[in-house]
């Protein structure tokens, strides 16, 4: 099996990059990484993973977060 078929196949439908919290403070505009870790431990924000030490987020679910925080909003106006 030729190598970019077998990580094509372990691939399977992941992104092509999972966002970082960095990414996540220049998307939101936020001040620090803690109220990232903040929002995680109170499992406000959009749903974060580990990659050993690392936290990672997949972008479809921070996009999925954003659109119910839209819905959310708009059901409490």
């Amino acid at each position: 099996m030729p190598r970019a078929t077998a990580v094509a196949t372990l691939r399977g439908g992941l992104p092509d990059h999972y966002l970082t919290p960095e990414d996540l403070l220049e998307l939101f505009r936020l001040d620090s990484v803690e109220t990232l870790y903040a929002w995680r431990k109170k499992r406000t924000g959009p749903p974060g993973f580990r990659v050993g030490k690392h936290l990672r987020y997949d972008p479809a679910a921070v996009r999925a977060w954003v659109a119910q925080q839209a819905v959310a909003e708009a059901e409490a106006a």
